[in-house]
C-alpha cells in the first residue's frame, strides 16, 4: 500500500470509556484483512512515562521487548495483534516537552520563540508520522488520552486537526462517547454525544465515525438522530454494546461492518470479509468451558482492577486453552499470615504470587509460600514472587531466619537477594533496573522446559533485585534448584522444586508476553497443573 494511514481514536463524556479496546479491536480487524497495523498511545500526563507511577495512580505499568515503561493499554494492543509494540507506541506530554526543551537547549531553532504551536505540535506530528514510514505500517491507530475538553489533551487535539488538514483521506477520526441511559426516565440520552461532537468540532476536528458505549442496543431512531445532530453518516454510527469479555468486542463492530466503513473511508476497497478462524477458536473454547479452575492471585494491589492487568489476562487467556473457566479469587498480602492463610487459601487450585516493590504485604506473601509449598499447592511466583519463595525456603527450610532482600532489610545476615554490584552506585529512578526482553537458558527436564518445550527463551524484566549466586549451592542442596539462567551474566532467571507438582518462580514478566493467539507457555502449563491438582481432590 503506497500511502499509510493514519486513525485517531478520541473519547467525550468520560473517560476510561474503552479506547484502548476500541482501538486494539479495529486493529485486529483490519489486521484480519492483511494489513500491517501498529497502535500507539498519546498520554497527556507530564511524567516522561509510567514507570515512576504508583499503581493507585495508572494501574499497571506495562513493558515493551525493548525496556520501554509505557501505559498498560499497550498490553492490549499486544494481546489483540499479537504484534510486539516498543518505545516509539507510547509517548506522554513529559516526553514531547522533553524532547522539545533538549531541541531548545542545544540550539536547534536557531533563536526562535519556542511555542505550543508548531513547536509542540510538530513534535507530536513527528511521532506520529516516525512510526508509520519507519516500519512501513499500512495503519498507524493513535488512542488520544483522556476525553476531549481536557486541559491536558488541547496540543493533541491542535495536532490530530493539522494531520487531517494535511494528510486529506488518508487521515480519519473515530470518536468514541458514552450514550447514559435515565432509570427515572426510562431512556437512553443522546445529549452528552452530541456536546461531546461540538467540543471536537469546536476545535477543528469533524468526526468521520461515531463508536456509541452502550449498555444494551439503541434503537434505529437513536442512532439516525446522533447520525443527523452530529454530521455523521448513518452506516458511520457503530455500537459498542457490553459484553462478557472484551475478546467479542472486535466481532462486535465486524457485524456492523465498522472495518468496511474505515476502509471506504480511506478510498480502499472492503473485499470479502475475513473469516478470523483462531479469534473465533478461542471464543468458541471460552464458550464451551463448563468447569472452573480456582486461581488465587496474592499482592498488595487486589483492590485495584487494572493493578494486575496482564497477569488476569493471562490466567484468563490460559484457562481457556486449559478448556476452563478462570474463578480468580484475590487476596490482600497485607491481610494474610501464617494464622489464616490455610484457613482462606484451601480451596485453591493454584496460587499465583504477584510482582511489585518494597515492604508492605511481603509476610503475607511468605505465609502463602509457605502454605502452598508445604501442602504441595501449584503456585507461579513472578518477578518479587520468586524474590519471596526464595527468601521463604531460606528462612524454613535453610534455617536462615533473618534472611530477606536487602531491598526490604539491607543490614540482613542473609542477602539471598541483593543487588548486583554494578548497581549499586546507581541513583537515578529506573537506571539500575533491568527492563524489557533479555535471554534465559533453561534446563531439560525441568518444570520450565516442559512448559516452553525449548531451552532458549527471551522475556521481559522489571526489576532491580536479583537471586544472590552465593547462595545457590546451599538452594540446590536442599532441593529448591536454579534452572534458568541469563546466557551472559549468569542471573537466575527461574527456580523450582521439582519435588512438588509445579513450585516455579521466575525473576521475569512471562504476562507481558501472552496474546490471545500464543498464550504464554509458563501460564497455560500452571493453570493445567492447577487442574491437575483440583481433580485429585
Amino acid at each position: 500500500m503506497a500511502d499509510t494511514k493514519y486513525i485517531f481514536v478520541t473519547g467525550g463524556v468520560v473517560s476510561s470509556i474503552g479506547k484502548g479496546i476500541i482501538s486494539a479491536s479495529v486493529g485486529k480487524l483490519l489486521q484480519a484483512r492483511g494489513y500491517k497495523v501498529t497502535i500507539q498511545k498519546f498520554d497527556p500526563y507530564i511524567n516522561v512515562d509510567p514507570g515512576t507511577l504508583n499503581p493507585y495512580e495508572h494501574g499497571e505499568c506495562y513493558v515493551t521487548a525493548d525496556g520501554c515503561e509505557t501505559d498498560l493499554d499497550l498490553g492490549h494492543y499486544e494481546r489483540f495483534l499479537n504484534v510486539p509494540t516498543t518505545r516509539a507506541n507510547n509517548i506522554t506530554t513529559g516526553r514531547i516537552y522533553l524532547n522539545v526543551i533538549n531541541k531548545e537547549r542545544r540550539g536547534d531553532f536557531l533563536g526562535k520563540t519556542v511555542q505550543v504551536v508548531p513547536h509542540i505540535t510538530d513534535e507530536i506530528k513527528r511521532n506520529v508520522k516516525l512510526l508509520g514510514s519507519k516500519n512501513k505500517y499500512d495503519f498507524v491507530i493513535t488512542e488520544i488520552g483522556g476525553t476531549v475538553g481536557d486541559i491536558e489533551s488541547l496540543p493533541f487535539i491542535e495536532s490530530v486537526r493539522q494531520l487531517k488538514w494535511e494528510m486529506g483521506k488518508n487521515c480519519v477520526n473515530i470518536h468514541l462517547t458514552y450514550v447514559p441511559y435515565i432509570a427515572a426516565a426510562k431512556e437512553y440520552k443522546t445529549k452528552p454525544t452530541q456536546h461531546s461532537v461540538k467540543q471536537l468540532q469546536e476545535l477543528g476536528i469533524q468526526p468521520d465515525i461515531l463508536i456509541l458505549r452502550t449498555e444494551h442496543e439503541l434503537s434505529e431512531s437513536i442512532l439516525n438522530k446522533v447520525a443527523l445532530f452530529c454530521n455523521v453518516s448513518k452506516d458511520a454510527v457503530i455500537q459498542s454494546i457490553d459484553v462478557p469479555t472484551i475478546y467479542e468486542v472486535p466481532l462486535v463492530l465486524q457485524r456492523q461492518k465498522m472495518d468496511e466503513v474505515i476502509l471506504r473511508k480511506v478510498g480502499l476497497e472492503a473485499g470479502q470479509e475475513p473469516e478470523m478462524k483462531p479469534w473465533h477458536n478461542f471464543l468458541n473454547r471460552m464458550n464451551a468451558a463448563t468447569k472452573q479452575v480456582k486461581i488465587g492471585l496474592v499482592g498488595k494491589y487486589v483492590e485495584l482492577q487494572d493493578a494486575y492487568k496482564s497477569i488476569d489476562e493471562s490466567l484468563f487467556q490460559a484457562a481457556i486453552y486449559n478448556d476452563r473457566k478462570l474463578d480468580l479469587h484475590l487476596f490482600h498480602s497485607e491481610k494474610l499470615n501464617d494464622a489464616n492463610a490455610a484457613g482462606l487459601l484451601k480451596d485453591m487450585d493454584g496460587l499465583l504470587i504477584a510482582p511489585g516493590f518494597g515492604q508492605r504485604g511481603i509476610e503475607g506473601k511468605f505465609a502463602a509460600i509457605k502454605y502452598a509449598r508445604e501442602n504441595d499447592i501449584p503456585c507461579l511466583g513472578v518477578c518479587l514472587g520468586l524474590q519471596c519463595m526464595v527468601i521463604e525456603f531460606a528462612r524454613d527450610v535453610l534455617g536462615m531466619a533473618d534472611a530477606n532482600s536487602t531491598e526490604m532489610d539491607p543490614n540482613t545476615p542473609f542477602k539471598v537477594i541483593d543487588l548486583m554490584e554494578e548497581q549499586k552506585n546507581i541513583t537515578n529512578m529506573g537506571g539500575s533496573m533491568r527492563l524489557g526482553a533479555y535471554e534465559c537458558v533453561i534446563k531439560k527436564g525441568s518444570k520450565a522446559y516442559e512448559a516452553y518445550g525449548k531451552e532458549h527463551i527471551q522475556e521481559r524484566h522489571r526489576h532491580r533485585y536479583e537471586f544472590n549466586n552465593e547462595y545457590k549451592s546451599k538452594f540446590e542442596a536442599a532441593g529448591m534448584m536454579c534452572v534458568g539462567e541469563n546466557p551472559d551474566t549468569g542471573l537466575v532467571e527461574i527456580m523450582e522444586i521439582p519435588t512438588l507438582k509445579w513450585f516455579v518462580g521466575v525473576q521475569f514478566h512471562p504476562e507481558y508476553n501472552s496474546t490471545v493467539v500464543n498464550p504464554n507457555p509458563l501460564f497455560v502449563r500452571f493453570v493445567k497443573a492447577a487442574v491437575e491438582n483440583a481433580k485429585k481432590d
